[in-house]
């Protein structure tokens, strides 16, 4: 069984999307510590100025290692601004009208989100379903990891029964230093490996990395195929070392 895990983030890129969708249990990492600031409070919407940000405002004085599922919302005024941006900036799009008329249903319900892991997790469900991607998901803070980091995850492929995991290549720099947790336990790693697809959309020239709001709004039924168009095969550890080292490599400032 192939597990991916990643934090619930809000409005996320179709990159996350495609993860869940090769995966055969998704895990949302929401016991962890919260980031405020990060991609689990905000994302970004394609604009006639590029890409501009939403985000959620939430409690953060005094509770500095608050974990993500602890984290409340500020206030409910956010919504019907990110509502109102969403239909400003997408309503000419060709799937824009009714997109928009979903998602505000579920950012406007009664009683109001207090809850941004919550939030999250009903918005990442929502674009999920949306997209025809029907991977189970599942909440880290109903599992009970053992351990911190890398240890936490692996006891998280254990209790689902996974057999495979497959990372973010962003984590690959701490999660390279860290593979022998999963070689212990016999189970192997891989790297999510994509290329944001160019599609239609609203004001040109087309501007990658927005959330994946902006494929359903502007592909609709087409969206899935789409997003997976970008997917390229798993990277190994060896493949993604080599990578970074190269990097490093070519950055470091030679004397004349």
């Amino acid at each position: 069984m192939k597990i991916g895990i990643m934090q619930p983030t809000y409005l996320p890129w179709i990159g996350y999307f495609d993860m869940m969708d090769q995966v055969d249990t998704f895990v949302l990492l929401d016991h962890v510590q919260f980031s405020k600031q990060s991609w689990q409070q905000r994302n970004r919407i394609k604009t006639p100025h590029g890409l501009e940000w939403l985000t959620v405002p939430v409690e953060v004085k005094g509770k500095s290692r608050q974990s993500i599922v602890d984290v409340r919302v500020q206030t409910a005024q956010f919504a019907k601004k990110h509502v109102h941006a969403l239909e400003m900036h997408y309503a000419r799009a060709a799937f824009g009208a009714a997109v928009i008329r979903e998602l505000a249903g579920l950012l406007l319900r009664e009683p109001p989100w207090e809850s941004l892991a919550e939030l999250n997790v009903a918005l990442i469900g929502w674009i999920s379903r949306s997209l025809g991607i029907v991977t189970p998901v599942v909440r880290s803070s109903t599992v009970a990891p053992r351990g911190e980091r890398t240890e936490a995850l692996v006891s998280i492929c254990e209790q689902l029964g996974g057999t495979h995991y497959l990372s973010a290549l962003g984590s690959a720099e701490y999660l390279l230093g860290d593979l022998h947790f999963f070689e212990a336990r016999g189970i192997p790693v891989t790297f999510h490996h994509y290329v944001h697809p160019k599609y239609t959309q609203l004001y040109p020239p087309f501007v990658p990395y927005a959330s994946a709001i902006d494929l359903l709004c502007n592909e609709g039924p087409g969206a899935l195929a789409v997003l997976r168009s970008g997917r390229r095969p798993d990277l190994s550890p060896a493949a993604v070392r080599q990578t970074l080292e190269t990097r490093e490599a070519a950055s470091v400032d030679h004397p004349v």
